[in-house]
């Protein structure tokens, strides 16, 4: 894989001496037919002040020459044409023209035989690739093969040579699309930044062993982070990357990832090892292991196996959110097979948990699940009646608590009735679980049964009205759904993979309030919600929508998890929202759970967002839970002057008094590049936080130096756009 695609596309367009031109036309159209196909067999066409025959066979030409042969369009001052050697000499002014490419020069020898030949002095632009460069000296050694001397390559504007490349020799082989490079330099505003005395790189898109572009950045907790990754193209269905890493606080880091994808394998698999940490005075590593193989038509197995060294790796080692905040990583074997009417998976799964030894609350460990079998049967018959049955059988199991196996099966009947303006489904099951406990509980065997009805309903109303010189469609779509379960005493089963579903709209027209199988609330409830909606009438654009629901209970809660009081009023706090992209600039998206009974608010998200054009967002956020959380979140992207871009994100908990995560950052785009610096601080533990620096310049046309902040500031700041995406540089 090539370190310096830019330059690589140059000497491959450079080269191609046998593309067909399109632009010049240097007699009538219908005297140059067939001169393009013909190729080089094809005749030279001729046209200059003067034309005359020096000699047998040789024709010289001067004053505004222009000549053609198959696709080749050449310009000169003066050109001479051998026709019994077919060769090409041209001198002042020389120019050549293709589709994507214009060459200047001052003197050219062209063998049209061979292609074989140089170019002196060359002056190049790219047309697609809006690059450009020049070179001492071309030596074409044949249509496939060339060599330049002392080149140059850039995509900046013609006097502006922010950065460029430079090149002492450069050996091109078309037939295998391979360049070599010797004594390569890359400089940037005046000053040569990186060098290398030999590289070889591939003229296309096909991957290709060798050096990638080095990252750097630093860290708090790491110290200054330098990795050069070694990219290994082992076939075309296989890859390697080999990554060795500098971290001036612990040491040297070595790691690797191979990708595969074969006809019925594909998988992606990474290890690293950091010897004798420095800081922490002991070894770490990670392995991260995916891989999914396809049996048949029908049916696949996979693994996936992640597990670190130690609690803090992820923490004192990486610099991402999503992976800093990691406590339990997931390890399992499943196999599984997908039928019309039918489908069933095995597998086992454990956990690593990642415990925080700042906080002295531990993290409870899951259950592992050696094995789990599942089996689903789904089938739709004639009169729309429909089928379904969900069945398991999971042996759970764990250091220190109680362990058994559980087997549920759970059939259903549900006979959809829909119509243009509403729907009606009821739904009846039966819901069967057997436990079989070891000797740690105090009842070794247990059976719940209990049947399960359920009628969903919904209407849709809708009416033309305007406002604002604007046409809309407002629909009205109150819906009720209606639950019936007996209750069943359920306080001797233990709690292996159930949690309380986290109150919701969604979760309101839920059967179960729990999520797993160890707990099947009691219920007699009804669901009443409303949602109306403003729509544009020309476009469909939904400017507006607003939800109001709530559930009403007919008795009392008695089944519940263990240290969770039973609800004490007969109906849920009310939920409401409000959504939408309420102007062309604006978007807002709140919710809202208010406990009726004691008038106070539960749950609170307001968020807003202004993005008038690319490159300008306002993201406004704010959370609240009672009793738990409560956070503001601020983000942006502004323009701060020309070409200048500002990013900032604040998240802060007023119930820990601490910062989430903040970053700030600036962007530059120079026209032909782009210098980006972000500093970010997060919270990694309880009480621990630790910083981070992105610093990175990209090149346009060539590729990117230093550390990656785009993930991290597309995550942080929603909408945010690289400046080289808005500014349309010539």
């Amino acid at each position: 894989m090539s370190t310096l695609p830019g330059f690589t596309l140059v000497v491959l367009l450079l080269t191609a001496g046998s593309a067909v031109a399109d632009g010049l036309v240097l007699k009538k159209d219908v005297e140059l037919k067939g001169s393009t196909a013909a190729g080089k067999e094809g005749p030279l066409f001729l046209t200059a002040d003067k034309i005359e025959s020096t000699a047998p066979g040789v024709i010289e030409a001067s004053g505004k020459v222009a000549a053609r042969q198959a696709g080749l369009n050449f310009f000169a001052d003066w050109l001479r044409y051998d026709t019994t050697q077919n060769r090409v000499e041209a001198r002042g002014r020389v120019r050549l023209e293709q589709p994507a490419l214009l060459v200047d020069g001052d003197a050219l020898k062209l063998d049209l035989d061979d292609y074989s030949g140089e170019l002196a002095q060359p002056v190049y632009h790219l047309v697609a690739q809006n690059g450009r460069g020049d070179a001492s000296h071309i030596d074409f050694v044949d249509k496939e093969h060339y060599k330049l001397q002392e080149a140059t390559y850039t995509t900046c504007p013609v006097d502006n040579d922010d950065w460029f490349l430079e090149v002492d020799d450069l050996d091109i082989d078309k037939s295998r699309n391979v360049g070599t490079a010797r004594n390569a330099s890359l400089h940037f505003l005046g000053v040569p930044i990186l060098y290398t005395p030999w590289m070889d790189f591939p003229l296309n898109d096909v991957r290709k062993s060798g050096v990638l572009a080095p990252t750097f950045g630093t860290t708090q907790r790491s110290g200054v982070d330098f990795l050069v990754p070694y990219y290994l193209n082992l076939a075309p269905n296989y890859d390697a990357t080999l990554y060795p890493r500098l971290l001036s606080k612990r040491g040297v880091q070595l790691g690797g990832e191979f990708r595969y994808l074969l006809n019925d394998v594909h998988g992606v698999n990474r290890l690293e090892y950091l010897p004798n940490d420095n800081v922490a005075g002991r070894s770490r590593w990670s392995a991260a292991l995916n891989n999914i193989y396809r049996l048949n038509d029908t049916t696949e197995a996979g693994m996936l196996f992640n597990r670190v060294s130690d609690n803090d790796y992820f923490r004192d080692l990486s610099n991402l959110l999503a992976v800093t905040s990691l406590t339990q990583l997931n390890r399992e074997f499943w196999v599984s097979t997908q039928h019309a009417n039918w489908s069933a998976d095995i597998r086992a799964q454990s956990y690593q948990t990642l415990q925080d030894s700042t906080s002295a609350t531990p993290i409870l460990e899951p259950y592992a699940r050696l094995p789990q079998a599942r089996l689903g049967i789904s089938k739709t018959f004639e009169n729309g009646l429909e089928f379904k049955m969900d069945s398991e059988a999971t042996h759970f199991a764990h250091p220190t608590m109680v362990e058994g196996t559980r087997v549920l099966a759970y059939p259903t009947l549900r006979l959809p009735l829909t119509n243009s303006f509403g729907f009606l489904t009821p739904q009846i099951g039966w819901h069967s679980t057997y436990y079989a406990l070891d000797d740690r509980a105090p009842v070794q065997h247990i059976s719940r049964s209990l049947p399960i009805f359920s009628l969903d309903s919904g209407v849709t109303f809708e009416r033309p009205f305007h406002f604002a010189s604007q046409d809309y469609t407002q629909t009205l779509e109150p819906r009720a759904y209606y639950v019936y379960a007996p209750y069943r005493d359920q306080s001797a089963i233990p709690v292996f993979d159930t949690a309380l579903l986290d109150f919701s709209y969604a979760q309101m027209f839920t059967e179960n309030q729990f999520i797993g199988g160890d707990r099947i609330n009691d219920a007699n409830q009804l669901t009443v919600a409303v949602t109306s909606r403003f729509t544009e009438a020309t476009s469909g654009l939904e400017r507006l929508q607003v939800t109001l629901g709530q559930r009403y209970y007919f008795g009392t809660q008695q089944v519940t998890l263990p240290g969770i009081a039973p609800r004490s009023s007969n109906a849920t706090d009310l939920l409401a929202a409000i959504s939408g992209q309420v102007t062309r600039n604006w978007r807002i998206d709140t919710a809202w759970q208010f406990d009726t009974q004691n008038g106070t608010t539960i749950r609170q998200n307001l968020g807003a967002s202004y993005r008038p054009s690319p490159g300008r967002v306002i993201n406004l956020g704010y959370r609240f839970i009672d009793q738990t959380t409560e956070q503001v979140d601020l983000s942006a992207q502004w323009p701060l002057a020309q070409r200048w871009y500002g990013m900032v994100r604040y998240n802060y908990s007023f119930k820990d008094n601490k910062l989430v995560e903040g970053l700030a950052g600036f962007e530059y785009n120079g026209g032909c590049w782009a210098l980006r610096a972000v500093l970010q601080r997060l919270a990694t533990k309880e009480n621990q936080s630790t910083d981070a620096l992105f610093f990175q310049l990209e090149l346009n046309g060539m590729g990117r130096i230093g550390s990656n902040p785009l993930d991290v500031l597309k995550h942080s700041v929603p909408g945010y756009r690289p400046s080289n995406e808005i500014i349309q540089t010539p």
